[in-house]
């Protein structure tokens, strides 16, 4: 097993102890940050998603594995900077007004990040005008929107429909997604991309910069 195999594999293990030690000794003995991330830890979290679109593992595992990305990430992306290599793109995400939930958005967020793409998490019950400064802000390339309740589903057309009259709608990809959000809900709506799962939404995520 060579040095990125290594590394990919005690990601989809969800260690995230030993990996950041392992990525922290191979900075230290001269492996390009960047070939840590795409050789070893984007694989890594693209075979997991693999595995869990297949049923083969869930949340929870998804979710160990993900904070182990994310402690590898911190670890890497002073590095990475330091090199010079920028984020791919930059993706909003948030759960819109009305709704407390996150574990589906932290999952989407640290799957979307596994892919190179840098993600600003504005947290839950946001509103549509704080979506708005934020696209303003930060000029994200995607926005994410995420409900889990029937009940605030509305607010990701709201979030939509405010974009559009800021004459922002058509400088970023819309996808949203939550267990209640269909596919004909998206396209009735105006959303660009709708996902079942974490592993596709950074998939679809990744796409757009294909």
């Amino acid at each position: 097993m060579n040095k990125f195999d290594e590394i990919s594999e005690l990601l989809q293990r969800g260690k995230p102890r030993d990996l950041s030690a392992l990525v922290q000794a191979e900075l230290a003995e001269g492996t390009a940050a960047n070939d840590i991330l795409i050789r070893a830890l984007i694989p890594g979290m693209s075979a997991v998603g693999e595995r869990f679109k297949k049923n083969e593992i869930f949340v929870p595992e998804v979710l160990i594995t993900a904070r182990a990305m994310n402690a590898a990430l911190n670890v890497l992306k002073p590095a990475l900077a330091q090199a010079g290599v920028e984020p791919i793109g930059t993706a909003l995400i948030c759960t819109v007004k009305g709704d407390l939930h996150d574990i589906g958005k932290n999952l989407v967020k640290m799957m979307i990040e596994g892919t190179g793409i840098r993600v600003i998490d504005l947290g839950v019950d946001c509103p549509p005008e704080r979506v708005v400064e934020a696209v303003k802000e930060h000029k994200p390339d995607i926005v994410c929107l995420s409900a889990l309740l029937t009940t605030t589903m509305v607010y990701q057309k709201e979030t939509i429909d405010a974009l559009k009259a800021a004459g922002l709608r058509d400088s970023v990809k819309v996808m949203v997604g939550g267990a209640p959000v269909t596919q004909a809900f998206a396209d009735e709506i105006g959303a660009d991309a709708y996902t079942p799962d974490a592993a596709t939404a950074a998939e679809k995520a990744r796409s757009y910069f294909d």
